[in-house]
């Protein structure tokens, strides 16, 4: 029997009619509803016509989680006074209960996306709910982009509604194409906030870690919460493992600890939803507790602020999720459950002025995601660029680009992108593509069981506490009576139906250990490593590995890595999961990524011409090259040259003064004479150093070359411009004594550094190529007294002074009244007499 007092306590009851017309109008609607009000229960069960009047349609509802897909059906189901499986029904990886009678059947967005792959015009169902589409889930907005290429092309009276917990769905409401936006209002409860920063420095978040010091503040702020604070405490951390260390510092409280994840067993999800028995409760959860469930009882939060987000390293060809700062938006949605019931607190585990200083939302997992799967997905509807699918954010080029070297690598897609049946097929699996690969390349080698065994290990990361060794997980998992081994076992039957077709039973002599290293090798190629000792491995892509001290791995000559993440600041990565394999191993799996050949480049600044064979960046053989090619040899000695610069030819005084004649000459003058700048010079090897370069083999050879003579084969010989060299930069100018002086050419201006009484005489400033010198004034001994470069000014407004400074010391030399009338000499006064 519908339970319709329940129904008609709904808030977002009165927002329903506005929402049938839109649907009716315009076939789209975006449905605003805090959380609480119902649209994930009542929405769809009015839509249905199961609440009475209205034909029965058939309503999909999609939810980002699968703990949240079962407690909606759960709950549609109670509201009608039903079981679930009847008119209510839900479907999640593995997991599917529902029948020919069931109208309202809750699916994760996964399961969604493998019924448009089989299915695009979605037979048999009338309008489809995705929900918690504020999140930005991939998987959503790619259901969301199907969904509406069906309606434009196949499905016009497909109903679609975008239900969100949030009141900010412009951007919904442009997609679905002007879609009318509902709005419901829900019953408001105030909620108290509380700042409860830690009282001493803790660490920010990296990576995976966070600060022992914060996980037990946060513990300490509960037991505080319960103590100032009536009702249930629901506390949100970033992620599994800290829910269990923070579970663990509660020991003793006065309450019941429950902890709530993707990981939990259901039987516990179930207690958490149901409700307090009698004593007071301490729900510890993740994200997953944000929006989609309501925990009865709760009247306190706790919030540790963090929240974790999936991030690519493409580079190094490693994905993870990373703590990060939850967004205010995030904020705002847990301090909401506190206030679901009655006026309810929030404590905040951070300072009050840090709040304003956090991004408004959550990072779109298009933008910060690997690709792969979705990419996948697009080129499996005909659209492998995604250039045609209606999304919020574009998928970012770069992360496309490598998600399509991914599926190229994996026999997904062709050369142009297009899927290929390889692809189609391990579209359907549910699993990232390089597990896909894994499972069905891998059933063929270790047989189709124990392919599914080690993908499902790889699908969900095993519990810490069963180790870094891979084939020591599926032993754990294969006796285990934990929750992950649950899942685990239930997953490798998911599986191995699907591996089926493919393999059989397990080869004859593989043993476990070395079916698991091969499965894992499949999956993730690019992280086959070898051995560079002290628990170091280098990857085929490159990057360093480390493995934890004390790990059973670190003796191994050959690691299979299936999970790693990169500290901050760190330079390798550490190894969390791997499998030990060999050679062969290393060498089937990555086969792709082999290459043999001669290779002649510049290293360790000198030719190193050799015969190599690698895995990417890993050598295997090393011999050494007698005959490289001299052409290739003279493309690497230019390199040298661009890398070291040119100080590796042999420069004499004389060449590097043309060279800075030749500089001065092209800068003042200009063409035909040449540019010598040392990216020119490099860049025109060709024309001025042979044919000295091609007879060089190592960089002892380049030393050998006489730059200067070199060079001068760059001057203006065809036009005849050449023999004017000396006469437009001289090396020498003669001055009044009779001196030829040098004249240098190394900074902005030529330079004339002369004695004085030499320019006796001299009314103007020698100039060259028309360019008035500096003239560096020397006293008697040859030091600075002055510097001029208007020799007219000199003698009449500044030589009295150097006169007056300088001829008490330097008595034996002349200092005439008029130096512009008086005879240049290098002489004292004395030697003058003699003369």
């Amino acid at each position: 029997m519908i339970r319709a007092h329940a129904l008609e306590q709904l808030p977002v009851r009165t927002a329903v009619p506005a929402l049938e017309r839109a649907l009716a109008d315009h076939g789209t609607a975006v449905l605003c509803a805090p959380p609480g009000t119902g649209k994930t229960t009542l929405v769809p069960l009015v839509l249905a016509g199961l609440t009475g009047g209205g034909p029965t349609r058939r309503v999909v509802v999609a939810e980002p989680r699968r703990i949240a897909a079962r407690a909606a059906a759960r709950r549609m189901a109670w509201l009608l006074g039903e079981r679930v499986g009847g008119r209510v029904g839900f479907t999640v990886r593995g997991e599917r209960v529902a029948g020919r009678d069931t109208v309202v059947e809750v699916v994760t967005t996964g399961v969604l996306l493998q019924r448009l792959q089989r299915d695009q015009e979605l037979t048999g169902v009338d309008a489809v709910i995705i929900d918690e589409c504020h999140e930005r889930h991939l998987d959503a907005d790619t259901v969301a982009a199907f969904l509406l290429d069906v309606r434009e092309t196949l499905r016009p009276d497909l109903r679609l509604v975008a239900a969100s917990a949030t009141t900010d769905a412009a951007g919904w409401a442009r997609l679905l194409g002007d879609a009318p936006v509902v709005e419901a209002r829900g019953v408001s409860h105030p909620v108290e906030v509380v700042w409860a920063p830690p009282a001493g420095p803790v660490r920010p978040p990296h990576g995976m870690r966070v600060d022992p010091a914060f996980q037990a503040h946060v513990a300490a702020t509960v037991r505080r919460a319960l103590a100032e604070q009536d009702g249930d405490v629901l506390c949100f951390l970033p992620g599994v493992g800290e829910i269990g260390r923070v579970a663990g510092q509660l020991a003793g409280v006065d309450a019941e600890v429950l902890q709530v994840h993707g990981r939990a067993p259901a039987a516990v999800q179930d207690a958490v939803l149901a409700g307090s028995s009698g004593g007071r409760r301490v729900v510890l959860a993740t994200s997953v507790a944000e929006s989609s469930l309501t925990v009865p009882g709760v009247r306190v939060v706790v919030d540790s602020g963090l929240a974790r987000e999936p991030r690519t390293d493409h580079a190094r060809g490693l994905s993870a999720l990373t703590t990060v700062r939850a967004s205010q938006a995030t904020g705002r949605q847990r301090a909401g459950r506190a206030g679901r019931e009655a006026p309810g607190v929030v404590y905040r585990c951070w300072e009050r002025a840090e709040d304003g200083r956090l991004a408004r939302f959550p990072s779109p997992e298009i933008a910060v995601a690997d690709l792969a799967a979705f990419a996948l997905q697009a080129a499996c509807w005909g659209d492998p660029e995604a250039s045609r699918l209606a999304l919020l954010d574009p998928p970012p080029a770069g992360a496309m680009g490598a998600a399509r070297e991914v599926l190229t690598a994996v026999g997904a897609v062709d050369a142009r992108g297009r899927v290929t049946d390889r692809g189609v097929r391990m579209s359907r699996l549910g699993l990232h593509p390089r597990l896909a690969r894994a499972l069905l390349d891998g059933a063929a080698e270790v047989g189709g069981r124990r392919a599914a065994e080690v993908v499902a290990l790889l699908s969900e990361e095993p519990p810490r506490e069963y180790g870094d060794d891979l084939a020591a997980a599926l032993r754990t998992a294969r006796r285990g009576g934990d929750g992950y081994a649950a899942r685990w076992r239930q997953e490798v039957r998911r599986l191995s139906a699907s591996a089926g077709e493919t393999g059989g039973g397990s080869p004859a002599g593989m043993t476990d250990d070395a079916a698991v290293g091969l499965v894992a090798a499949l999956a993730f190629p690019e992280r086959v490593a070898r051995a560079r000792g002290e628990g170091a491995f280098l990857m085929v892509s490159g990057t360093g590995a480390q493995t934890r001290e004390g790990s059973g791995l670190r003796g191994a000559p050959w690691l299979a890595v299936a999970v790693a993440d990169r500290p901050a600041h760190a330079a390798s990565a550490r190894v969390r999961l791997a499998a030990v394999i060999d050679e062969s191993t290393a060498r089937a799996a990555a086969g792709h990524l082999r290459y043999a050949g001669e290779e002649v480049r510049w290293a360790d600044g000198d030719v190193v011409a050799r015969r190599v064979e690698r895995l990417g960046a890993v050598e295997l053989s090393v011999r050494p090259l007698a005959e490289p090619d001299p052409a290739v040899v003279r493309e690497v000695l230019v390199e040298g040259l661009r890398r070291e610069g040119l100080g590796l030819l042999r420069w004499t005084r004389e060449a590097g003064q043309l060279r800075e004649r030749l500089a001065f000459l092209h800068r003042t003058v200009g063409a035909p004479w040449p540019d010598v700048a040392d990216e020119a010079l490099t860049a025109r090897a060709g024309d001025w150093l042979e044919p000295e370069l091609s007879r060089a083999r190592r960089r002892s050879d380049l030393g050998r070359i006489e730059a200067g003579q070199a060079l001068r084969r760059l001057l203006p010989w065809a036009t005849g411009e050449a023999a004017r060299l000396d006469e437009l930069a001289p090396e020498r100018i003669e001055v009044p004594s009779g001196s030829r002086v040098r004249v240098e050419y190394g900074g902005e201006r030529p330079v004339l550094a002369v004695k004085l009484q030499e320019l006796f005489g001299l009314e103007r400033t020698p100039r060259v190529a028309g360019v008035p010198v500096l003239v560096h004034l020397l006293s008697p001994a040859g030091r600075p007294a002055a510097v001029t470069a208007d020799l007219e000014s000199f003698w009449r407004d500044g030589y009295r002074a150097v006169r007056a400074e300088l001829r008490g010391r330097y008595p034996k030399h002349p200092w005439p009244e008029d130096p512009a009338t008086a005879a240049a000499t290098r002489l004292t006064n004395a030697r003058l007499r003699q003369e």
